[in-house]
This record gives C-alpha cells, structure tokens and sequence, in this order.
C-alpha cells in the first residue's frame, strides 16, 4: 500500500456509502461523489472567502468605508469608543453567509459533528499571523443545553485552534452558571439582561496573568463573549482576545461581488 492510500481512503469510503445512499449538496443541491468537505459540494465550499473590508481595531466590525482607516490604522468603531469592551481585540474571520452560515446551522443545530474539521481548517486558514498567548478557552454552554446538544461545538472548534498553535485548551474552567434563552432570539437590550452573571471561574488561580484566546463560533452583537472576557479579567488574567469562526454583517457592507453569488445561487435553486 502505497503512502497516498491513507489519504485516499475517506474519499473512497464517503464514494461507496453515497452509491447506495445518495445526497445532494446542502448548498447549491447537486449531487455529491467523492467532495472532501461533508455535506457541500468543492464548487460552494470554494465560495468561502475570509473578510477583506476595513475594520474597527478592537471588535473587528466592518466599517462602511475603508476611509476611516487611511489617517488612523487604530480607528476604532463608535460602539466600542463609548462603551469599550472587556477584550483587547476580536477577530471574525468570515461573513456569516450561506453556504458557511448553512455549514454552520448544520453543524450547530443538527447535530452534524462531520463538519467540525472542515470548519476548523477554515478557522486555521485565516487565522491571524501572530497570536501571543497562553491558554486557549471555548465558550461554555449550560450543562443543561449540553446535554440536549451533546457536544459544545465551540469546544471542537478550539481544539484545533489549541493544537495549531500549541497552546494548552481549558474547556472546564469557564463555566456557565445560569440557563438562559438563545442569543439569537434576542435584542441587543435583551442579549445583555439574558447573559448578566451567566458565566463564573471555577479556578482563578490557574488564569491569573494569562493572555486568553476565547473561542465561539459566531460573533453576533459580541454580548457573550464580551460577558466571558468580563469574568475572566475580573478573575485576574491579564488579557481576553476572541476569534470567532463567522459574524453577522450589515447588508450595507457585504461586497457585490458575494451579493451576486448568492443571488446567482438562488436562482440556480429555482431554476433547478
């Protein structure tokens, strides 16, 4: 067996079981072969490009116009200028656009753990160049909304954050202490009085003076992780930085050009 049939094993294998049990791209709807990523076919997969636009320095929102950036590299958004956040800096390095966001809904919502490694390489693709850190954390979920998901799929992602830059991965520390109503059902007002003392540190001690990288997989209105940076500097480390794998966007600063792939994709789906 030559040194090439590891690697080609899974394609084989993911070949075979879809000769008896088709399935079609969750994206576009073409049948799939032997496409490398579950779920999607390589032509949507490919169409996920990292954010390009100008962006406030500490919470990474695209700004309407790269203008701001021209005489002051370090301009920060008004929202973080009036009410700044617990973190040093953000970085969401994708839009939350389909076929990500369909990647990621899956992923979440449906249970499909197939898909954290592609998401994962996605994360290590554009991570930022250098990250001075010592401790990499998920985002906790409530022991009760874990154990109807059955796994934190912030965790699975930082995991591969964590082994990337061989970092230690503190996944039992930061702790959700109160159940509360998905984020994404709320408002801004209501995202903050939903997370207010959510979170706690089992073990300050062990982050005293660390520099954390807080993982989640979707950067909202920032509300949950701005609330885990607040307790862990409040536990004594000495910074909180968040990567996120996605964030949602304004329409008025998504570029054209992925306005017209979206747009050319739905009318591929109607059309077919």
């Amino acid at each position: 067996m030559t040194g090439s049939w590891p690697q080609k094993l899974p394609g084989l294998i993911r070949h075979s079981v879809r000769f008896f049990l088709p399935a079609d791209c969750a994206a576009c709807g073409v049948p799939l072969t032997t496409d490398p990523v579950p779920l999607f076919c390589t032509t949507c997969w490919e169409t996920i490009a990292p954010l390009r636009l100008a962006r406030c320095s500490q919470c990474d929102r695209p700004l309407p116009s790269p203008v701001a950036l021209t005489y002051s590299p370090t301009h920060r958004c008004h929202r973080c200028t009036v009410r700044p956040p617990a973190y040093a800096k953000a970085w969401t390095l994708y839009p939350y656009l389909p076929p990500l966001q369909d990647a990621i809904c899956l992923f979440k919502y449906r249970g499909k753990v197939s898909l954290a490694k592609p998401l994962g390489r996605l994360m290590l693709k554009a991570l930022p160049a250098s990250l001075d850190i010592d401790l990499v954390i998920p985002v906790p979920l409530h022991p009760t909304r874990l154990r109807e998901r059955e796994f934190n799929q912030s965790l699975l992602l930082a995991d591969q954050v964590a082994k990337h830059v061989g970092r230690p991965l503190s996944f039992t520390n930061l702790v959700r202490t109160a159940p509360s109503e998905p984020q994404s059902t709320l408002s801004r007002k209501e995202r903050l009085k939903n997370l207010r003392r959510a979170f706690a540190v089992r073990h300050p001690e062990s982050i005293a003076q660390k520099r954390i990288l807080l993982i989640d997989d979707v950067f909202t209105t920032g509300t949950t992780v701005n609330e885990c940076a607040k307790v862990l500097r409040k536990a004594g480390a000495e910074a909180v930085f968040v990567l996120t794998l996605a964030r949602t966007i304004e329409s008025s600063v998504v570029p054209d050009r992925i306005l017209a792939q979206r747009a050319n994709g739905l009318l591929g789906v109607l059309r077919g």
